[in-house]
Formats: C-alpha cells, sequence, structure tokens
C-alpha cells in the first residue's frame, strides 16, 4: 500500500495538518482499507516525517472516527457505518438548506453562465453514460452553488465533508432513475435561482437532497465500504 503526502496550496501547513489530511484522504478513497493496521515506524518512513507529527495526525483520526486503537495492535483503520454516512449527509444537507437563502440574495449573472455551463456539461456525460464524469460534474455544480452564499465559517464546515460526499455520492450515480431525476431538477434549480424563487428553490432542494441521500444508502447496503 502506497501512501504519499499530499500536494497542498499552503506550504505553510504543520506537517501534522498535511499527514492528516494525507491519511484521512487514503482512508476515505479506500486506499487504506478497514481492518488494516498503521504501524507508526513504517508510515512515518512511508511519508517522511518523525513519528511526532504522525502520532499528532493519528489522535485527529481518533477523533474523526477514522481509527481506533486496539491493545497490541495498534491504529486500525475503521470501517464505515450506513450509520456514519446517513449523518456526514446529513451535516451536508442541512449546511447546505442553511445557505440557500444567501445564495439566493448574493447570485450574479456571472454565477448563473457557470452553473448553465456545468449543466452543459453534465447533459453531455448524461448522454454518453460517462458516469465518472458525471459525477465530477455534478460535486462541482454544487460546490459552486454553495460558495454563491460567501458563507465562510459554514462552507468550512462543509468541506470537511466534501472528500466523504465524493466518494460516496458517487455511487448514487450509477442509478438509472435517480440520475435522471436528478439532474432534470439541477436544470430547475438554475431557473429558480435566476428568477430568485427562494421558497420553491427550498422545496427543490430539500427533497433533491434528501433523495440524493437515500439513493446513497440503498446503493450501498450492500457494499464493502
Amino acid at each position: 500500500m502506497t501512501v504519499a503526502m499530499r500536494d497542498t496550496d499552503s506550504e505553510n501547513k504543520p506537517i501534522r495538518d498535511i499527514a492528516y489530511e494525507s491519511l484521512k484522504h487514503a482512508i476515505i478513497t479506500g486506499e487504506l482499507t478497514p481492518g488494516s493496521r498503521i504501524v507508526e515506524t513504517v508510515y512515518a518512513n512511508k511519508l517522511h516525517i518523525s513519528r511526532t507529527p504522525l502520532r499528532e495526525a493519528l489522535r485527529k483520526l481518533e477523533l474523526d472516527g477514522l481509527v481506533h486503537y486496539e491493545l497490541r495492535r495498534g491504529v486500525i483503520v475503521c470501517a464505515f457505518t450506513l450509520s456514519d454516512i446517513e449523518e456526514i449527509f446529513t451535516i451536508r444537507n442541512s449546511m447546505m438548506m442553511l445557505l440557500l437563502p444567501s445564495v439566493v440574495e448574493r447570485v450574479k449573472d456571472e454565477d448563473i453562465e457557470a452553473l448553465t455551463t456545468l449543466l452543459k456539461l453534465m447533459d453531455d456525460a448524461l448522454d454518453q453514460d460517462d458516469f465518472e464524469a458525471l459525477a465530477l460534474y455534478n460535486r462541482q455544480f454544487h460546490d459552486t452553488l454553495e460558495h454563491i452564499s460567501d458563507k465562510k465559517r459554514i462552507l468550512n464546515v462543509m468541506d470537511g465533508q466534501e472528500e466523504y460526499i465524493i466518494r460516496f455520492s458517487a455511487v448514487a450515480i450509477q442509478s438509472l432513475e435517480h440520475r435522471r431525476t436528478a439532474h432534470d431538477e439541477h436544470h430547475e434549480m438554475v431557473r429558480l435561482l435566476k428568477a430568485k424563487e427562494l421558497e420553491p428553490l427550498k422545496a427543490l432542494m430539500q427533497r433533491h437532497l434528501e433523495d440524493s441521500k437515500n439513493s446513497c444508502l440503498n446503493a450501498l447496503k450492500n457494499r464493502e465500504f
């Protein structure tokens, strides 16, 4: 298993934070599988860091519920449960609903243009059954929509869940019925946003996010993650 230090935008980040982000990414994406051990000496060498910042990173991962300590085994990667995934989606969905009034208030013509461009890319991906591209554009669409709000504290909370959402929401894209319905709803969101119709947009977004969560949970019930 190869785990490398991730390329980050900030050269001033403490080593422990970079190690934390690298290991978190490896766990969320499945590169580090549930039940595998993280041996301090081995991973300190792999990440080219000392054991002190690695231990600090591991303590932070433990607080996140991504690893746990077992007697005589050491640090073990935790498995995701359906309850974990439901909680992640619930946090993200609740934050999105809090952002919507600010999104409607602050939206500009260039934001509508950016969203419309993404819709066209999603149209093409859907027509070509390119689910990988569709999942990518779907996240870009929602990320663009969220950041119109400019609510930095809420966005920071949501950004902390982003890697989880990318991994698990891609599963819902595989559902033919869900992806067609969801994409039609994306078009309607842009129409309502352009018209600044907050209440209909809130109702649509609430249904869209809940359907996405349920579709993902149903798809994951019989899978290893």
